[in-house]
């Protein structure tokens, strides 16, 4: 692992392999191991791939106290990743969280930024989507971040719609979980950082950016799964409509953590995508 000091706190990543750069963008109360079956294929494809692990709950260095853990906060947190590191014609991928995040960074038009690929994420008024939308005014009662955590050391728990059951159609692996849920079990600086970010999510951050990138014009590809239980297909297939140099692909047999639920077949899709659009 390596790490970056940007404006919001440091930011842990891994950095592998050679070639042009796929920078990962996961979702909420994940991190960097959701990409863990896709970027080997990526390497011996010839990409570099940087995995970071994003403030969103499950980062195990927390914030400055004053970090701006807004989506627009956080957009621009992605776009400092990249001139950090000063990274050109990047492949960006977004997922769930993430995916809304990187919407938002499209309306800034990044100049690093060659292609797109979202994969079954938030779209629309689907920020956050049921059955989520509890979590941020429950975020504003004192120790109730705390409690959730705790509750979640009981396993049959993670199953439910409130946890991993409408995201990954199986089971997580165990030591997977734990690096996911460990940081707001045992850091209050990391459960204010999910607090502030909570109560920052909004669904007119990601209708304006759907107004907003009507003009897009660098290629995204959409890859959904097509049992989406959280953004159903209708909304990729308007986001798909509205995007100037769009593709939609259908997912079989998943739900929206795509790499888990189909470990690899997200790498084989980044890569044809980014030899299509060269």
């Amino acid at each position: 692992m390596r790490t970056v000091n940007l404006s919001a706190g440091p930011i842990a990543y891994r950095d592998l392999g050679d070639g042009p750069p796929v920078v990962f963008v996961h979702g909420l109360l994940v991190n960097g191991e959701i990409w863990r079956h896709e970027t080997g294929p990526l390497v011996d494809a010839g990409h570099r791939c940087l995995v970071p692990t994003w403030p969103l709950g499950a980062h195990a260095q927390p914030m400055h106290p004053d970090a701006d853990l807004t989506p627009a906060g956080l957009a621009g947190l992605l776009e400092e990743f990249l001139e950090a590191l000063d990274l050109k014609d990047v492949t960006l991928v977004g997922n769930d969280t993430g995916g809304a995040l990187v919407q938002i960074l499209m309306t800034r038009r990044p100049e690093r930024v060659a292609r797109i690929v979202l994969a079954s994420c938030d779209v629309l008024d689907r920020f956050p989507p049921p059955p989520f939308g509890f979590l941020a005014p429950m975020s504003r009662l004192p120790g109730s971040l705390w409690l959730t955590a705790q509750l979640f050391r009981i396993r049959p728990l993670l199953r439910l719609p409130i946890a991993l059951g409408w995201v990954a159609k199986r089971p997580i692996p165990r030591e997977v979980a734990d690096s996911y849920l460990a940081p707001i079990q045992t850091s209050r600086a990391v459960r204010r950082d999910l607090g502030k970010l909570l109560r920052g999510f909004d669904k007119r951050h990601t209708l304006a950016a759907f107004e907003a990138n009507g003009d897009y014009d660098r290629p995204v590809l959409l890859l959904w799964a097509k049992e989406e239980r959280l953004f159903p297909l209708p909304l990729a297939e308007r986001l798909a409509a509205r995007l100037p140099d769009a593709r939609l692909d259908l997912v079989e047999d998943s739900y929206t953590f795509i790499s888990e639920d189909r470990p690899g077949l997200l790498a084989g899709k980044v890569k044809e995508f980014a030899i299509m659009t060269r």
